[in-house]
């Protein structure tokens, strides 16, 4: 059975490049992100726009407008969540069907630890930075604010913590090659473990 790796990491940390060091070296990566993205255009559209009357315009979800009707309103987020989070994990069990017959494959999950996501993995990976490099990458984003950084932050499990809980990590501060030369490292562990055969 294909050993799966959940990857995470808070805001700034390099999760994505990362991400894209496995995809380089062969690993398959399910992006929870991306998946979300096709979905608000395609079939997820019909249903957020019934729950959220106003919110899609041309078959495809208004983020903005969206993200207003959830706003400060966790019910209503959760409603949303109810409609998201299956077809995003239908969409995660079709890309494992899809790779099993490989060794290892990556689900790049933003909130891993938080969803608990983390119970679908064999192990786990932190991308992780000191916070005064994960400050200035953010903060160096177009249209990034102070404020807007602390109110992600607070909605992301601290780096700490999931340090904590991690399997393995990869700290992204000390440039690219020694982030590759880490997920490398990675790869060479779980060469020949077995995954398990169901997930709950």
């Amino acid at each position: 059975m294909t050993f799966v790796l959940g990857l995470t990491g808070s805001i700034g940390m390099g999760k994505s490049a990362t991400a894209d060091l496995f995809r380089q070296l062969g690993v398959p990566v399910h992006d929870a992100d991306a998946t979300v993205h096709r979905l608000y255009h395609g079939r997820a559209a019909p249903l957020i726009e019934k729950a959220f009357p106003g919110t899609v315009a041309d078959g495809t979800v208004d983020r903005a407008k969206l993200g207003a009707a959830v706003l400060n309103s966790p019910e209503r987020l959760k409603e949303l969540e109810a409609i998201v989070h299956p077809l995003v994990r239908e969409e995660e069990e079709n890309f494992l069907a899809r790779v099993s017959a490989l060794p290892i494959a990556v689900l790049d999950i933003p909130l891993l630890f938080e969803t608990g996501g983390d119970r679908r993995c064999d192990a786990t990976l932190v991308v992780t930075a000191p916070a005064e490099v994960q400050r200035e990458r953010v903060l160096a984003r177009p249209g990034m604010t102070a404020e807007k950084f602390s109110a992600i932050l607070a909605k992301q499990m601290p780096d700490a913590d999931k340090r904590a809980r991690a399997h393995f990590l990869v700290d992204t501060s000390r440039g690219f090659a020694s982030a590759e030369a880490q997920v490398r490292s990675i790869l060479v562990c779980l060469a020949g473990r077995p995954g398990r055969r169901h997930r709950f």
